[in-house]
C-alpha cells in the first residue's frame, strides 16, 4: 500500500499544489464560499466522481468515489472558510481578495482532500468500498456551523458513513511530522457576553452613581477564580474576557459596561457546570457594588473525541506512510474550537494535527493561526494527502 500511495502521489504533486495556489489567491468568507465551491466542483468533476452533490449546509460540496466492491463508507472533511484578516506573508500567490486570507488553512485542507482524490481515482479498482469527500463551509462561524448545517442536510447517510476523518495544519509541529491523539483532539468553545448596568453620576461625586467599570474589573479577576478554585486542577479550563466596551467620559461614572469572551473547556461534564457557575460569579460580585447584570451564555462546538479504535487504525497508517519517527505525541491538547467535533458526535472519528512549521524555522518563530503572517509550508500537502490516503484505505480494510 505504501508503495502504490506514494507513486501515485508523486506523480500529482504538482497538479495538488496548483489548487492550493488557487484557493490561497481566492478566500472567502464563511457563507460566500461560492466561487470556492465551483473551484472544487469542476476538479470532482474531471476527476469523473461517481456523485456530487452541491449547496450542502450552504456552498458544501460532497463527493462520492465508489470503490470496485462494495464495503464501509468513510468520509474525508476539509473545511472551505477563510478569515478577515489582510494578508502580510509576502508570498508570491497571496490574497487577491482584499482584506481577506487563508489565516487558518482551510486552503490547505481543501488542497489535501482534492490530493487525495486525485489519488485515490487512480486506485478505486482496488478498494472495497466507498470514499465520501466532503468540502464543508463556515467552519469560522460557531455556533451554527457549516458542520451542523451539512449533517441537517444528511450528508452522514445515503450512504450512512462508518468512519470520519478530518485534520488541521499545525503551526506548532514541524512539516513530515503528524499527531494524533486518542480522546479529547480540541477543546469545546462557547460564547460569553453579559452586561453590568449601574448608575450614572459626576466623578467628583461617585457615591451617588454605581460605578459600573469598577464593578467590571472586580468580575473580570473574580472569574478566574473560577478555573483556579471551583473546577478540578486536572480538568483544564480557560475563561478568557477579551472585549471590554464602557464609558461615555473621563469625568462620569458609567452606567453600564459590556464584556465578551471565549470559555474553553475538554470535558463535558466541567463544561456542563459552567454556565451556572459563571452566571453567580458575575451576579454576586456585581451585586457588591449596587449593580446587576444580564447574562448570556451560548453553547458553540462541543471537543472533538477520537474514538479510540479509529485511534489506532489512523496512527498505524501513519506509521506506515510517514514513518514511526514522525509519528508524534502532541504536548497539549489544543484549545481550539472545531466544529468538525458536531460529525465525531455522530460517527467514529479521528481528527489529525499535521505539523506545517518548515523545517528552518524555529517552532516559537512560526506565526500562528489567525495571524496576517501565517503560512504553511506547502510540502505539508504532500504529507497530508499520503497520511489521510493510507488512513482512509486502512479503514475500509478494518472495517469492511
Amino acid at each position: 500500500m505504501k508503495t502504490v500511495i506514494n507513486r501515485v502521489e508523486k506523480k500529482y504533486r504538482d497538479s495538488i499544489v496548483e489548487p492550493y495556489h488557487y484557493l490561497h489567491q481566492y478566500p472567502e468568507l464563511s457563507y460566500d464560499e461560492k466561487n470556492t465551491s465551483q473551484f472544487i466542483i469542476n476538479i470532482l468533476k474531471k476527476l469523473h466522481f461517481d456523485e456530487i452533490q452541491t449547496n450542502v449546509g450552504g456552498y458544501g460540496v460532497v463527493g462520492l468515489l465508489n470503490g470496485a466492491k462494495p464495503g464501509p463508507v468513510i468520509a474525508l472533511r476539509a473545511d472551505m472558510d477563510a478569515l478577515a484578516i489582510k494578508e502580510d506573508t509576502g508570498s508570491p500567490v497571496s490574497s487577491l481578495n482584499d482584506g481577506i486570507m487563508h489565516a487558518c488553512g482551510h486552503d490547505a485542507h481543501m488542497a489535501i482532500l482534492l490530493g487525495a482524490a486525485k489519488v485515490l481515482c487512480e486506485i478505486k479498482g482496488e478498494m472495497a468500498g466507498t470514499i465520501k469527500f466532503v468540502f464543508q463551509p463556515a467552519e469560522e462561524k460557531p455556533p451554527l456551523g457549516g458542520a451542523s448545517l451539512m449533517i441537517a442536510d444528511g450528508i452522514l447517510e445515503n450512504p450512512k458513513v462508518n468512519a470520519m476523518l478530518g485534520l488541521h495544519v499545525w503551526p506548532y509541529l514541524k512539516v513530515g511530522t503528524i499527531g494524533i491523539e486518542e480522546g479529547p483532539a480540541s477543546s469545546s468553545s462557547d460564547h460569553l457576553s453579559f452586561t453590568i448596568n449601574g448608575k450614572s453620576s459626576h466623578g467628583a461625586i461617585p457615591d451617588e452613581g454605581i460605578d459600573t467599570i469598577v464593578a467590571s474589573a472586580a468580575v473580570i479577576s473574580a472569574m478566574q477564580s473560577i478555573v483556579s478554585r471551583r473546577i478540578s486542577p486536572f480538568s483544564p479550563v480557560v475563561i478568557t474576557l477579551g472585549k471590554i466596551c464602557g464609558g461615555d467620559g473621563y469625568n462620569i461614572i458609567s452606567d453600564h459596561v459590556y464584556v465578551e469572551g471565549t470559555v474553553r473547556s475538554f470535558n463535558e461534564n466541567v463544561r456542563d457546570k459552567l454556565p451556572e457557575l459563571i452566571k453567580q460569579t458575575i451576579k454576586n460580585t456585581v451585586a457588591a457594588f449596587g449593580a446587576n447584570a444580564d447574562v448570556h451564555y451560548d453553547r458553540g462546538c462541543p471537543s472533538v473525541m477520537n474514538d479510540p479504535y479509529i485511534t489506532e487504525i489512523c496512527k498505524n497508517a501513519a506509521r506506515e506512510i510517514l514513518g514511526h519517527e514522525n509519528l508524534c505525541s502532541l504536548p497539549t491538547i489544543p484549545a481550539i474550537g472545531e466544529d468538525f467535533a458536531f460529525f465525531a458526535r455522530e460517527v467514529p472519528s479521528v481528527f489529525a494535527y499535521v505539523g506545517c512549521c518548515p523545517c528552518h524555522v524555529l517552532v516559537n518563530d512560526m506565526p500562528p493561526l489567525h495571524n496576517s503572517k501565517f503560512l504553511p509550508d506547502e510540502d505539508t500537502l504532500s504529507v497530508g494527502v499520503r497520511y489521510i490516503t493510507c488512513a482512509a484505505l486502512k479503514l475500509l480494510e478494518k472495517l469492511g
